[in-house]
């Protein structure tokens, strides 16, 4: 089994797995209201943010990190490595946008590759040679064309039904007796961390499959790994701030924007260790 497979095996693994502590919650909550209605009404309401959301990714992560739209004249190399990359895909030319961000950083978003944005911070743009800053916008097209956007959506949707459906179950899940009060506080308390978790680990398996898509469409797996180190040095000396606008978007970073850690930090960490996704694109290159 190629690793691209097996990435895509691991990330429907790991929905099971969030359906699975769904279903178990949503179980509970049935057996100790009576009814599963206040089931269906989370997992509505969460269909609704999921499309939103989904819907609007773009102008939301645009927004959330105060970027503004460039053109061809200001940023002629800009547009012609996408302009290669995205014709090499045979796929439409994104929309482009600059952050003022000093962290060397970027992203991609949007519903699909006639609706993608592709955003660089100033800091990227400052630090990369052409080379290297090719192959991070590799990597972004690819969290494109590979329906990333889509797939973390859904995720992050799971998740929080999973965290609301559990916390209405530890106040008015034991309301009839009928559901163990033990079980009810366990999986109030550790399913919201489960399901956060498999979402975590969604989202760390989508970068590793948009690094190795990413390089295989510019061909140069050693330029990504050289731009990896770099950002990882220039993203640590200049952290951003965690706020609710910028948390929204940081998963869909090539890198994580805020200040790292190790032990726990890399247990909850939205992207996977850098060091490991360097070692997997040099040994993509045949070192």
């Amino acid at each position: 089994m190629n690793r691209r497979h097996h990435n895509g095996l691991k990330t429907t693994l790991l929905f099971a797995g969030m359906w699975a502590v769904l279903l178990m919650v949503g179980a509970l909550v049935a057996k100790g209201t009576g009814s599963s209605m206040v089931v269906w009404l989370f997992a509505a309401f969460g269909v609704a943010m999921t499309f939103y959301s989904y819907w609007n990714s773009d102008k939301l992560a645009i927004r959330a990190m105060a970027a503004r739209p460039v053109s061809e004249a200001e940023a002629p190399g800009l547009y012609e490595m996408v302009r290669e990359l995205s014709t090499a895909a045979r796929q439409p030319m994104p929309r482009l946008y600059i952050s003022p961000a000093g962290q060397p950083n970027a992203f991609a978003t949007g519903r699909s590759p006639r609706h993608a944005a592709v955003c660089c911070t100033e800091g990227i743009l400052r630090l990369l040679e052409p080379r290297e800053l090719r192959a991070v916008l590799g990597h972004e097209l690819m969290h494109v064309y590979n329906r990333d956007i889509l797939t973390s959506a859904v995720a992050a949707a799971v998740a929080g039904v999973i965290t609301s459906v559990a916390q209405f179950a530890l106040f008015f899940g034991g309301g009839r007796d009928r559901a163990n009060p033990i079980a009810l506080l366990a999986t109030a308390l550790l399913a919201p961390v489960a399901a956060a978790l498999i979402q975590l680990a969604i989202s760390r398996t989508r970068e590793f499959d948009a690094d190795e898509d990413g390089a295989r469409l510019t061909g140069d797996p050693l330029a990504l790994a050289s731009a990896l180190r770099k950002i990882e040095t220039g993203a640590a000396a200049r952290p951003l701030e965690p706020t609710p606008r910028n948390e929204t978007v940081s998963h869909m970073m090539i890198a994580n924007p805020f200040r790292g850690g190790g032990g726990l930090s890399r247990m909850f960490s939205t992207h996977p260790p850098m060091r490991e996704r360097i070692a997997r694109l040099e040994k993509l290159a045949g070192y």
